[in-house]
């Protein structure tokens, strides 16, 4: 049961992931990679979120592991940043991997509290 349910949290990020990507980077004529840290730092929030709960297995695999784990994407932020070194864009690459770690901890913090003020 629980491999369903992360098959099928991770069913609903994928497309949410490549969505909100697009979406974002449409919106940006730069380099640096908006969509890709803004799937991060939700996918961030939400997990800081469960875990401050505590959510339940069942959500936790569902949400947790197969939402968040295919919503944010560690592969395609490591696979940017070099591709910004490559490309010269070194500032870029320094503010993404800089700005997605304090972003993306900042936002998992964020989302604990929210979750800590709804369960007072």
């Amino acid at each position: 049961m629980t491999v369903l349910l992360i098959a099928l949290g991770a069913a609903l990020g994928a497309p949410l992931r490549y969505l909100t990507d697009r979406a974002v980077q449409a919106r940006h004529d730069s380099a640096f990679p908006w969509g890709t840290l803004t799937v991060n730092v939700a996918g961030s929030f939400v997990l800081g979120f469960l875990v401050a709960l505590p959510a339940n297995g069942g959500a936790m695999a569902f949400a947790g592991t197969g939402l968040c784990g295919a919503l944010s994407t560690y592969s395609t932020f490591g696979y940017e940043t070099v591709r910004l070194v490559e490309d010269g864009a070194r500032f870029y690459a320094v503010l993404n991997a800089a700005g997605s770690v304090v972003a993306g901890l900042g936002a998992a913090f964020c989302g604990m509290l929210v979750a800590q003020a709804v369960t007072l």
